[in-house]
């Protein structure tokens, strides 16, 4: 591990060092339990806190696997961007639709460990939908709504998720709460074009797939409609480069027409034609959608 009372400082970082305080090592803090998944990224693991038991999700991140790089005033060394952004978003207060970051480390020969919280009967929203079918509309405004408000948070405090999809949803089973995870792909919000992208390709925009650039929220915006897509209807909308370019869904299964009109908005060919975050909330479907989403909620329930 990077333990910082071995580093011999510059005299002019002598005094900044000198105050930080210094993190017990992993091992001393968390127990690591059997692998729970792994991709690009790296690996997750289940994991417990010692001091209390508490049940956590600890992801490994390689360090030759690390796109972007961050520096934290705290820290001597380069963190990776992820640690980074949700470094910022808990400093803020975090969102109950976000999942935190309770702790990180550097582990010699093991790269990064990320401290996650591991809500418990969560199921992926791809799981979710994979065994239940298409969702009922009020279950998916339901779910909609937590995770554009959540989205509208990270952008208000400087971070763009840049993969939103249905795998990076876990929804609690129990209370249908639903947060993002996986801030991999993550980086600081800009206005200006971004060109590099390492989300998911069949949630990518056409300009990314024509013309290799974006902006973050005519991405994240498109995204979002293809997943409101993927809820409704039990599958994503575009397999192929030609279909995104297309930027025509084909509604598989009986949709409301408010429900329609803001999945086609938010996967309008050009960017400038899609709305911004805070329309999609004043939209009619989301907006209307209270006494539909009363009348449905009970029904996942039953099914667990």
């Amino acid at each position: 591990m990077f333990d910082k009372r071995t580093v011999e400082p510059h005299e002019e970082e002598q005094e900044e060092t000198m105050e930080e305080k210094v993190k017990e090592p992993f091992y001393s803090k968390y127990r690591c339990g059997p692998m729970l998944g792994s991709g690009g990224f790296g690996s997750v693991f289940s994991g417990q806190r010692l001091s209390d038991g508490l049940k956590v999700a600890i992801k490994q991140i390689s360090s030759d696997r690390v796109q972007q790089w961050a520096r934290l005033p705290s820290q001597l060394r380069p963190v990776p961007m992820e640690i980074a952004l949700l470094q910022r978003l808990s400093e803020v207060g975090g969102h109950s639709g976000l999942i935190r970051m309770l702790d990180w480390f550097e582990v010699e020969g093991r790269g990064f460990l990320l401290v996650m919280e591991q809500p418990p009967q969560c199921q992926d929203l791809f799981d979710f939908i994979t065994e239940r079918g298409a969702l009922p509309e009020g279950l998916a405004l339901r779910f909609f709504r937590q995770i554009v408000e959540a989205l509208l948070f990270i952008h208000v405090h400087g971070v763009v998720h840049r993969d939103i999809k249905d795998e990076n949803i876990v929804v609690d089973t129990r209370t249908l709460e639903v947060k993002i995870i996986d801030f991999g792909s993550g980086a600081l919000l800009k206005e200006s074009e971004y060109d590099e992208f390492d989300g998911t390709r069949v949630y990518s925009p056409p300009e990314w797939v024509q013309t290799r650039s974006y902006q973050a929220v005519p991405l994240t915006v498109w995204s979002l409609g293809v997943l409101l897509f993927d809820m409704v209807c039990g599958d994503i909308p575009f397999e192929r480069d030609q279909e995104i370019i297309k930027a025509t869904p084909i509604f598989t299964r009986r949709v409301s027409k408010e429900c329609q009109a803001l999945i086609r908005w938010c996967l309008s060919f050009r960017p400038e034609d899609r709305p911004s975050l805070e329309e999609i909330l004043s939209h009619p479907w989301m907006e209307g959608g209270e006494e539909e989403e009363e009348g449905h909620s009970s029904l996942p329930s039953a099914s667990l």
